[in-house]
């Protein structure tokens, strides 16, 4: 499990040092530049996302997707649900990538989204810190398509911020196309006091109708059956919930203290009712478990944004400041020791392992 605690504790330990960014922008938000040291960090998460051999729950649930899109075309696929991912399932076998082809391009996407968000953070390597337990062990290598959904819905928050309406919806397209749970963050603008002088609301009902339309229509009984009627549960989901509540509950309280752009700052309440109205529906049993986790899956981001600008809202003193980032990485990597250790399912992860490409069809086969 070595590998998982290096990739922590490097952007940990760096933010114990780090400053806060000081590059704000005129509407209040903070520039996204990457420099080398960022670069260096993205292809690190690209690579161990994307080498990882049988490292993940849904691995060979993947590998079974690879293989059956060995018999479609592109006119086919791009008629199926999460049409995207679908073609790049078919592009990799073309280009004899295999399933590294797809885990790379998927592990890229969610590293450069990664990236740009905890760019645009008060304290990018604490936000990268936290990003690191959950959002990229577990979601981005556990579960591929909602992965690089949610790399390209970071890069549309980060748009969303600056209140670039249009950028927001393109790329929460491109994320539904890889997994169509992503189009729930289009509720988001519908519920922020941005545009509740319905200047934009014909403009999101439309792109809402359509992205129905073109991604989930034909496939909701499909949906319905799998998460409300067959009522499934998903282990865990209770401590991921609540992963939300806590960072949502301190951004309700302490929201006036956050040095964030009001834009930014009304986005992020949105998101701190919808993580603490699905614990609640957890909680009295209203939806299925499994359904509110993959919904939530798209809420994380939340815990980036509060923590990455905790430290600053709640010490006056640098000493104070410094002891509330240690007691956030410690938090995370108490979270990151009990799911290594104590998680029913942490035994897909473990060990990790790379592999070359070509190995791949014998593992399938063998395991089948």
């Amino acid at each position: 499990m070595w590998p998982y605690w290096i990739l922590f504790l490097i952007p940990a330990l760096t933010a114990v040092a780090a400053k806060p960014a000081q590059n704000f922008r005129a509407d209040g938000t903070r520039s996204v530049k990457v420099d080398g040291i960022w670069i260096l960090v993205l292809l690190l998460i690209a690579l161990m996302i994307g080498f990882r051999d049988r490292v993940g729950g849904d691995w060979y649930n993947y590998v079974r997707h690879l293989f059956e899109a060995e018999f479609l075309t592109i006119s086919e696929a791009v008629r199926m649900s999460d049409p995207a991912y679908n073609i790049l399932n078919i592009v990799s076998l073309d280009l004899g990538l295999g399933i590294v082809g797809v885990n790379l391009f998927c592990g890229t996407v969610f590293a450069t989204g990664l990236i740009i968000y905890s760019r645009s953070m008060t304290r990018p390597w604490l936000a990268l810190a936290v990003s690191i337990p959950y959002m990229t062990i577990v979601v981005s290598m556990g579960y591929s398509r909602q992965g690089v959904a949610l790399g390209f819905a970071m890069i549309g928050l980060v748009a969303l911020g600056r209140q670039r309406l249009l950028w927001f919806i393109f790329w929460i397209f491109v994320a539904a196309t890889f997994h169509r749970s992503a189009v729930v963050l289009i509720g988001i603008t519908l519920l922020t006091k941005n545009f509740r002088n319905y200047k934009n609301l014909p403009l999101l009902l439309l792109v809402a109708f359509f992205m129905y339309t073109a991604l989930i229509e034909g496939t909701t009984d499909q949906i319905v059956e799998q998460y409300l009627e067959n009522e499934m549960q998903s282990d865990g989901a209770f401590v991921r919930l609540l992963m939300n509540v806590v960072p949502a509950i301190l951004l309700i309280i302490y929201r006036n203290r956050l040095s964030v752009s009001e834009s930014e700052r009304k986005i992020y309440l949105v998101m701190a009712f919808l993580a603490i109205c699905a614990f609640m529906a957890l909680v009295v049993g209203a939806f299925p478990s499994t359904a509110l986790d993959r919904i939530s899956l798209y809420l994380i981001p939340l815990q980036l944004f509060v923590f990455a600008n905790l430290p600053d809202a709640f010490g006056r003193f640098e000493g104070q400041k410094q002891a509330v980032v240690v007691g956030i990485l410690f938090y995370y990597a108490l979270v990151l020791f009990v799911w290594l250790n104590f998680a029913n399912f942490s035994g897909w992860w473990q060990p990790y392992r790379m592999f070359p490409p070509l190995d791949i069809e014998e593992v399938y086969y063998m395991r089948r």
